[in-house]
């Protein structure tokens, strides 16, 4: 048979039972939607988390006092022997490959501007701030570069913060009540919106002595470092580790670098967005059990077609190839119209709503319509076989 006679033969046959070809095409292209769909929130949320998390480099280092050690199958336990101190931050400076290092201390405050108060969240920070964390000064200036010890009473503030306290007026020179201490505003942050849920623009950025006393704290919350983008990221763990053993006594500290950080979340996202492609592929074995059901049914139906075939000269293996070719045609059409249902659902999701991750995977897409032939192909080995292995007399008889 000539590849253009099994074309026409085989569009034909699908076209003489539409709905029929409809609905069993409807089934593939559900499972293709669903398939497409999950995938598109789950490469979406990929890409939010580790857009978060490189918005401020990729060459950074965290420092977190306590161990975390692993005993058999538990979780582990955290064991602080001394805390993180702001000298083991400026001890730290001093290590091989690193550039800058902050240390960093958290927590809320309520802050006062002629008669108006807000609360936000206060950051206890190193002057190098800034520069660790690729952050800019939108008018005045950053925390100086006192000693980190004996720092001046200076707040550098968030751009929501400036326009809620000050509407249009300059916040620089000011002073502003934070936690009952007075401190003098000498700069203003860029906007930089929210980070995994934190609104740093609602924020305050004071020395972290002044914070550490403030919160009544012994210890830092991590200390932050940036090394040079080139450097190897074990030699500068390694580097940073002897330093705190040399003034701890003990590994009481755990060194988190970013870079095995981010190579976790992307195994993590990675598995979750497979597994989600795997519950909606769910669907398209329903679609192929649909097509196994209608495929059996058409046998029955066209024996007469059939023996006529086989009488006319066609081979066994021209009868396989034209079932086995229905079963492609409706897995392909279905897939495609699940690619374009899927496309159009994730794009209505993105308008509604925007703060929603959805970002279309092609490839995956590709490789769903790809498994959507495969389904249909194996859903019809087995009513092609049957129809091939019809005897042609008694598929006549059967006329």
């Amino acid at each position: 048979m000539y590849l253009a006679d099994f074309i026409r033969f085989t569009f034909a046959s699908l076209a003489a039972h539409r709905l029929r070809t409809a609905l069993t095409a409807l089934g593939i292209a559900i499972g293709i939607a669903a398939v497409m769909l999950l995938t598109a929130i789950g490469e979406g949320l990929h890409r939010f988390v580790i857009a978060e998390f490189t918005q401020f480099g990729t060459n950074m280092v965290y420092v977190t006092p306590g161990r975390i050690t692993t005993h058999g199958a538990s979780l582990g336990a955290v064991n602080t022997i001394r805390p993180l101190s702001v000298d083991d931050a400026f001890a730290l400076t001093r290590a091989r490959h690193v550039r800058k290092v902050n240390p960093l201390v958290q927590g809320n405050a309520e802050i006062e501007y002629l008669g108006r108060s807000r609360r936000v969240t206060l950051y206890g920070i190193g002057p190098d701030f800034d520069a660790v964390f690729s952050m800019r000064v939108a008018s005045g200036q950053f925390l100086p570069q006192d000693d980190w010890r004996t720092p001046r009473a200076f707040a550098v503030l968030g751009s929501k913060v400036a326009e809620e306290l000050y509407g249009a007026q300059s916040p620089l020179g000011s002073r502003i009540r934070v936690g009952g201490t007075r401190y003098r505003v000498v700069g203003v942050m860029e906007s930089k919106g929210q980070v995994l849920g934190f609104d740093l623009d609602d924020s305050v950025y004071v020395p972290v002595q002044r914070a550490l006393e403030m919160f009544n704290r012994e210890s830092l919350m991590e200390i932050d470092i940036s090394y040079e983008p080139t450097a190897p990221v074990d030699e500068v763990e390694a580097e940073l580790r002897r330093i705190l053993i040399a003034r701890h006594g003990a590994e009481d500290f755990t060194i988190t670098p970013q870079e095995k950080m981010l190579e976790v979340f992307g195994t993590v996202l990675n598995a979750i967005t497979f597994a989600v492609s795997a519950i909606g592929a769910i669907s398209l074995v329903v679609g192929g059990v649909g097509i196994l059901t209608i495929l059996t049914i058409a046998v029955a139906e066209r024996t007469g077609e059939i023996g006529l075939l086989r009488a006319i000269g066609a081979t066994q293996r021209a009868v396989l190839l034209l079932f086995l070719g229905e079963a492609v045609l409706l897995a392909a059409l279905g897939g495609a119209a699940g690619l374009l249902l899927g496309w159009g659902i994730a794009g209505l999701l993105k308008l509604a709503l925007p703060a929603l991750p959805v970002h279309t995977p092609w490839l995956y897409a590709l490789l769903g319509e790809c498994v959507a032939v495969a389904v249909g192909l194996a859903a019809g080995v087995l009513p092609a076989r049957r129809a091939a292995r019809l005897d042609p007399l008694e598929a006549l008889r059967s006329e």
